[in-house]
């Protein structure tokens, strides 16, 4: 009994160590990691290396993974690109084998020692994130110590040895690798335990060798199921996952059948006669051969994907999210990236709707404004659910930046809900205009025209900044701004003038005025979903505040 709570203590340990070194690096640096592995596409050769880093930093190919699936699932990343990354992963994930290989046990008190200070005592939550990463490292290694200790007594317990002996036929080995990678989700747990297994003497080499054919299968779970309710593209994805593991245990599976002495023999070769790192580096060498087959025909695989999954997406209707995933698509390490995507989406039909209010206005099309009513309601549809959804996302464990971003998407989609009620007023100010005859003058329309103009150029620069997060504009559209700020002065004063001469009539004058006001507010809304990325830093907010006050 006490064997069996050892061995399930330091699995619980190895676990939870290896889980929340996982979380702490994809937090303290998952979204700058997130925004390289977005740029490193391009070359397959250079995403295979990248996949692997950042697999090895992250310690997590299913992360990856589901970080990939769920870029293609919001139109990120093409299906293309995610082949090297995905390809990559696979070997990046063989680090923490070779991690357990070294036999660090012997320092994991200190290892845990150093976390535990960081944890409780940094003040910034960069080093507290550090602070988990290793602490996590520690607890990890703890527990190996613990189930080494649990797997020495194993040998004592002939039962034990006949059902670990069973596995001398492949396919139960294959099995075997498959099940419990299934079960507790990750192939580095499952190829680390039978690394110690084999340390002890519990499990013949070369039945490991297809073990960990069964875990590479097994290591696709985290991929299918966040790709079950996603688009077909992203469905795609999950499908090379599965089509490099699955292919590659057909191909490595024949050769190990012909060739299993030689291949032994070689391992043992280049291990040093080291049991534990035999299996470590076949694990690494596996996934590295598989890769070597695999990539020049990358573009087969594209392809294959196509033909097993056929089809492209229809949206049902427009009252849903296009790249925000459902429940088995949820990332963390994403989620953020796709909110910003679903924002963009609003700001879009915000942005279509005033231009499309506005031309209902001056020509009175009733077709125009009861589109525009109509995509005033899909805006609000969408306001509320992203606003549920970052209540939602904003009390897990983001990455650091991820975290400090929440509070000001929140804004945004407030600023983006008021400019879409900015064009509904003006589609009630259209129906009133063609309802009582209350036309322009020339100048009139001259003015509103021109100032609308720059309301709408403010308002696209400003979702530029906001998307791709780049202060290019920050100069234009302080300016714009300003700019507007005068021209609502300026024309409210002509209007004035034009009503004293009795060029117009007094309910067109409220009219003009109710539209030089709404988009001067529109402006602002524009202007704060700019600044929304710049809440941060304290001297660009001074210099915004400084030119306001001009």
């Amino acid at each position: 009994m006490e064997l069996i709570l050892n061995l399930l203590g330091g699995l619980g340990l190895f676990l939870f160590g290896m889980n929340f070194m996982s979380q702490g690096l994809q937090k303290a640096a998952g979204a700058r990691l997130r925004s390289i592995l977005e740029a490193m596409t391009k070359n397959k050769i250079v995403a295979v290396l990248f996949g692997a880093l950042f697999t090895a930093i992250i310690q997590s190919s299913g992360a990856t993974t589901v970080m990939v699936v769920s870029f293609v699932n919001a139109g990120i990343m093409t299906l293309a690109q995610s082949v090297g990354i995905i390809f990559g992963a696979n070997i990046g994930t063989t680090i923490t084998s070779q991690l357990v290989a070294f036999n660090l046990t012997g320092v994991a008190p200190l290892i845990l020692f150093v976390g535990a200070v960081f944890v409780m005592f940094g003040k910034k939550p960069m080093v507290k994130k550090v602070g988990e990463v290793i602490l996590g490292f520690g607890a990890l290694f703890m527990g190996i110590s613990m189930m080494k200790d649990a797997m020495t007594d194993l040998r004592n317990y002939q039962a034990v040895l006949d059902a670990l002996g069973s596995m001398d036929n492949p396919l139960v080995g294959i099995l075997f690798g498959t099940v419990i990678t299934v079960i507790v989700q990750s192939s580095s747990v499952t190829v680390s335990i039978l690394l110690l297994m084999a340390s002890q003497g519990l499990i013949d080499l070369s039945v490991c060798f297809y073990v960990i054919l069964g875990c590479n299968i097994g290591s696709c779970t985290p991929a299918v199921l966040a790709s079950l309710d996603a688009k077909k593209e992203a469905k795609r994805a999950a499908m090379i996952h599965v089509m490099f593991n699955v292919l590659g245990m057909v191909i490595i599976g024949i050769l190990l059948a012909f060739g299993m002495d030689y291949f032994e023999e070689f391992i043992l070769h280049i291990s040093g006669s080291d049991v534990g790192r035999c299996v470590a580096n076949a694990d690494s060498l596996f996934k590295i051969f598989q890769t070597i087959v695999f990539l020049p025909i990358s573009a087969q695989f594209v392809a294959m994907t196509r033909w097993l999954i056929p089809g492209e997406d229809q949206m049902q209707n427009e009252y849903q999210f296009l790249y925000i995933g459902k429940q088995t698509i949820f990332s963390p390490s994403t989620a953020v990236v796709e909110t910003t995507q679903e924002i963009e989406r609003m700001g879009t039909l915000a942005r279509e709707n005033m231009k499309l209010a506005m031309e209902a206005f001056f020509d009175g099309n009733q077709e125009k404004i009861s589109k525009v009513y109509e995509t005033e309601k899909q805006i609000d549809f969408l306001s509320k659910e992203i606003t549920d959804y970052l209540v939602k996302i904003n009390q897990l464990q983001l990455p650091v930046v991820d975290a400090r971003r929440i509070g000001g998407l929140f804004h945004v989609v407030s600023d983006i809900e008021r400019i879409g009620d900015h064009a509904e007023n003006i589609a009630d100010a259209a129906i009133k205009s063609a309802k009582d005859n209350l036309g322009f003058t020339k100048k009139g329309q001259k003015e509103i025209i021109e100032m609308h103009e720059k309301t709408m150029t403010i308002l696209e620069k400003s979702m530029e900044m906001f998307t791709t997060m780049d202060k290019k504009n920050l100069s234009d559209i302080l300016e714009l701004e300003n700019c507007i700020d005068r021209m609502e002065r300026e024309l409210q004063q002509n209007h004035v003038k034009r009503m004293a001469k009795g060029k117009c009539l007094p309910m067109t004058g409220i009219l003009f005025t109710d539209l030089v006001t709404g988009l001067e507010r529109v402006a602002d809304h524009a202007t704060n979903i700019a600044f929304s990325i710049l809440e941060n830093d304290p001297e660009e907010m001074k210099i915004h505040s400084i030119v306001n006050d001009r």
